[in-house]
């Protein structure tokens, strides 16, 4: 954890649920209320087709909507996209940008990631900005300069307050494998220093996730790490028991 920076537990649903799966974003939204919810923030990213719906659904919680990509222009001719400030207008606060499946199903490059982000900030919505090595890239001993290039290419200047940074290991998406304690702690590190070095005090107080394989079993080890200010979760939030698990793992952390 980063002193004086505010949690985000947040859940990349990516293309799964229908509407059936409202109720567990209803059950999440009954879960997540004070004293731990004004300690910690809570986030669903549902596929768009549940996004209005869920934002009405959480009008009497502080659980929070987004959504889990925007194109970079405001409206146009852009068939199957949608905009960050579509997502305002259904009340969505949030947006992940460049996760690794976009740049990699998508070819998104790094200054797509960055222009997309910048389409968030102007829409008033705050962007999870997702890096992250390959496997291949981290066995040649690569994991530092990817973080460092993507983090230079892809992170528009912004505050605190508007930009998320999400370390997402590609390796250990979805596969069950987690880096030890010592490599989440040594990305995060790094990273909290790349974004000292500058942007200075807005640095400092960036919330930094990690994502991959994060589960309840993990969650409070994971979440206990310096500089590591939340989790952005897949398979697990799709339950509304795991994401809730995951999320009070922080009742003994801040005990």
């Amino acid at each position: 954890m980063t002193p004086d920076v505010r949690p985000l537990v947040a859940g990349n649903w990516k293309m799964n649920g229908m509407r059936a799966s409202l109720d567990q974003i209803k059950t999440i939204a009954e879960g997540v209320r004070p004293p731990l919810a004004d300690k910690v923030e809570a986030l669903i990213c549902p596929p768009a087709t549940l996004l209005y719906v869920a934002t009405a659904l959480c009008t009497d919680s502080p659980l929070a909507i987004g959504a889990q990509d925007c194109h970079q222009n405001p409206s146009g001719a852009h068939t199957g996209d949608i905009s960050a400030e579509m997502i305002a207008d259904c009340f969505g606060t949030y947006v992940i940008v460049g996760h690794s499946e976009r740049r990699t199903d998508h070819a998104e490059t790094d200054h797509l990631v960055r222009v997309k982000a910048e389409a968030a900030f102007a829409a008033g919505l705050t962007a999870i900005i997702c890096i992250g090595e390959t496997a291949d890239e981290r066995r040649t001993g690569q994991a530092l300069d990817v973080i460092k290039r993507q983090l230079s290419a892809s992170v528009p200047g912004g505050t605190a307050e508007s930009t998320v940074i999400a370390y997402e290991p590609i390796w250990a998406i979805g596969t069950g494998v987690t880096p030890t304690s010592g490599d989440v702690e040594k990305a995060h590190a790094f990273m909290r220093a790349e974004l000292v070095a500058r942007f200075g005090d807005e640095g400092r107080k960036m919330r930094l996730l990690y994502g991959g394989s994060v589960k309840p079993g993990n969650a409070h080890e994971l979440m206990g790490i310096a500089n590591v200010d939340g989790a952005l979760i897949g398979g697990a939030s799709l339950k509304a028991a795991d994401f809730l698990a995951i999320y009070r793992a922080y009742e003994a952390l801040l005990a």
